[in-house]
């Protein structure tokens, strides 16, 4: 479906351009960005051409048919990323992968998330707002950090839970108790921590592949779930791409319908165009600073007479 939908660009009324070659045209006052500013994916793209539309943007049915297309685009990326997180949940967790994690939950959060986990009062949001969250390398290391804690505490409930079976047999001592309060913490703690993971990975849904997935990847020895994980994943990336350059389309045309409109609303007849009033604007200024400055100069010329005349009578005031 993506191909055949590829296929129907063949004949578009938009095209491409080299980015420097616009660049170069707008500096040399020869053109100028169509559409103006560029958006901000288009900026860190920078090796992308710049999409092009006529100088009144795009019609009715090609921005029509632009639009079913995101839409289909938009439905297959929504199965696909369904499909290959399905498959990453399914695959074991390797060995290398687990005895790589710390020996605490602590050591894996850090200090500020830990005491956030374990206090009396735990709001995920809450937390999410106070961590830094500006960079996408910043949130994965958050979400590597958060999901290597879980299976931490996951993996010391599990051994509590087997040395709780055994001791049970053996002895119900102040030891059993102990051992029953600690697996019950390492279990809440897993949940908070797969809850906070959960709301980080629902406010950044397009957050890369965490270190845990790359591992099950690069150990994975199933053929069948290593072969629908690397389609459903070429099928997510190429399902982006396509969206990503379809906005890209749609914005530049928004952007140009825009600057049509407004060159057509001050060239209208009945509206005095904006550089036209600019002009007639100025020469009023003009005029009336040369009013006041030719009234000023009489008034100094006047002054300088009086002056004369108070020296020739000697009404001159005298000066220390």
């Amino acid at each position: 479906m993506l191909l055949s939908m590829l296929d129907g660009f063949c004949e578009t009324e938009f095209c491409y351009v080299d980015r420097g070659i616009i660049v170069d045209d707008s500096n040399d006052g020869k053109g100028f960005m169509p559409g103006g500013r560029p958006s901000i994916r288009q900026e860190e793209k920078w090796w992308l051409p710049y999409p092009k539309v006529p100088p009144n943007g795009l019609s009715s049915e090609a921005r029509k048919k632009l639009q079913q297309c995101r839409d289909c685009c938009n439905q297959i990326l929504k199965a696909a990323m369904a499909i290959n997180s399905s498959v990453l949940a399914e695959m074991e967790i390797p060995r290398a992968y687990m005895e790589s994690l710390p020996k605490s939950g602590k050591a894996c959060l850090g200090d500020i998330i830990y005491r956030y986990i374990t206090a009396d009062q735990f709001s995920p949001e809450h937390l999410l707002d106070c961590l830094d969250l500006s960079s996408e390398h910043q949130t994965l290391e958050i979400a590597n950090r958060i999901e290597a804690a879980v299976h931490v505490w996951k993996q010391k409930d599990q051994k509590k839970h087997i040395n709780h079976k055994k001791a049970k047999r053996a002895s119900w001592g102040g030891k059993v108790k102990g051992l029953v309060s600690d697996t019950e913490k390492n279990h809440f703690l897993a949940q908070r921590a797969e809850t906070l993971l959960h709301s980080l990975r629902h406010r950044f849904p397009g957050l890369p592949q965490s270190a845990l997935d790359m591992n099950k990847i690069q150990y994975n020895k199933d053929v069948g779930q290593s072969i629908l994980e690397s389609y459903s994943r070429v099928m997510e990336s190429l399902a982006f791409n396509i969206m990503a350059r379809i906005d890209d389309v749609l914005f530049v045309d928004d952007a140009t319908k825009r600057c049509a409109a407004q060159n057509q609303f001050v060239g209208s007849p009945g509206r005095t165009p904006l550089c036209v009033k600019r002009s007639i604007r100025n020469e009023a200024l003009d005029e009336k600073t040369e009013k006041l400055l030719a009234a000023d100069f009489e008034r100094v010329w006047s002054y300088a007479g009086s002056l004369s005349s108070r020296r020739t009578t000697g009404d001159a005031p005298e000066r220390d």
